[in-house]
């Protein structure tokens, strides 16, 4: 059994390699292509061919997170459709491979690959994308949301403050920073608007700041029984607000959360939950971070009813080919997963585990259904 499934091992594992070094090399072309006319328009502010090509090799453990899944079912159809061609998987189940044998040597293989897509996905994908966005900032400009900026809640037992960044720069320092400081009753304390802001430790270094501070007085004289406010204002150099907001978490609001470690979305979505703020999206992003590496055993299933089948002389293309549309069909059903469930408040991590479970239940079935024709 150990020859068997060292066989199976090294000729899916060169497959699969196969694969995902095509499509890096496609992929790698036209983000390159891409970075050529950045070159042409930014070139006066230093922005050369070597940074280029540096923004391009940092976005490659990125696009192998998003490939690996894809290059293992396309890896693993061809090598069962070609050993059940040659009829060797026919002799293999002859010498004592048996369909609970196959599925379990090919669950093992697929671990592995899990293992490796989790490690690219939450290690290696987030810091090279942080510093290919760190690289673009350096010669482009801030990151930033669109005029609106990036929206973040805090608050104290005493204090809730709504507060908006409008973009951050590539040393992480805020610009065009508003502080909306609300009190117990609902009612707005005070206003902060700052040209620039550094984060420190549990505090914002806020600069140039204009404060505005509401002074709620009883009105009197006027038969009225409310509040007429007084606005304080004053103009500081410098000021320090303290708040629990890092860097992490204004980041979290510029960049896709599909960038994020699946820890630091965990913690964002512990922010947002403890502020009142809906999560829905970011949980669903969560789910997804879980479940995506899994993919890769729906993926392995989905191959092995292949070497079951019964292959003419070059009719093997035609059903890798059908294979390949299995599986980008799974991956199309899963963003329309995740929009259908943000919108329709779906629960996060059954909207991420649908369509992998909707996918292993019919690549069970195939495989059931092939092996007691057979």
């Amino acid at each position: 059994m150990k020859t068997i499934r060292r066989l199976l091992f090294r000729q899916v594992l060169h497959a699969v390699a196969f694969v995902a070094l095509a499509f890096l090399l496609l992929f790698f072309f036209f983000d390159l292509l891409d970075q050529l006319d950045d070159v042409a328009r930014y070139g006066k502010q230093g922005y050369t061919l070597g940074y280029a090509l540096l923004h391009v090799v940092l976005l490659v453990p990125s696009h192998i997170y998003e490939l690996l899944p894809i290059a293992v079912l396309i890896g693993a159809i061809y090598v069962m459709a070609r050993m059940a061609e040659s009829s060797e998987f026919t002799i293999l189940r002859t010498s004592g491979l048996g369909p609970g044998r196959a599925l379990a040597t090919l669950l093992l293989l697929g671990a592995a690959f899990v293992m490796l897509t989790f490690l690219f996905g939450d290690y290696l994908a987030p810091d090279a994308n942080r510093a290919a966005q760190l690289l673009r900032t350096r010669f482009w400009g801030e990151i930033t949301v669109g005029r609106t900026g990036a929206w973040l809640k805090d608050k104290t037992p005493e204090r809730v403050y709504s507060v908006n960044v409008g973009a951050m720069n590539a040393s992480g320092d805020m610009s065009n920073v508003r502080i909306f400081e609300f009190g117990a009753d609902g009612r707005m304390v005070a206003t902060l608007q700052a040209a620039q802001a550094q984060f420190g430790d549990g505090r914002w270094l806020l600069k140039n700041v204009y404060e505005r501070r509401f002074v709620h007085l009883a009105a009197g004289g006027d038969g009225g029984g409310g509040e007429r406010p007084q606005i304080a204002t004053r103009a500081l150099a410098e000021m320090d607000w303290p708040t629990q907001l890092s860097s992490d978490m204004v980041a979290a609001t510029l960049l896709s959360p599909d960038r994020m470690r699946t820890v630091d979305l965990f913690r964002y979505i512990s922010h947002l939950n403890d502020n009142g703020q809906s999560a829905q999206r970011y949980e669903i992003e969560f789910w997804r971070k879980v479940f995506y590496p899994l993919s890769c055993l729906v993926m392995v299933v989905l191959a092995l009813p292949f070497a079951y089948l019964h292959f003419r002389t070059g009719n093997i293309a035609g059903y890798v080919f059908l294979g390949v549309l299995a599986g980008i069909s799974f991956f199309l059903l899963n963003n329309v997963f995740g929009f259908i469930g943000n919108l329709r408040n779906w629960e996060p991590w059954l909207t991420a585990a649908a369509p992998s479970f909707i996918y292993s239940l019919l690549s069970l079935a195939a495989f059931g259904w092939l092996v007691l024709r057979q």
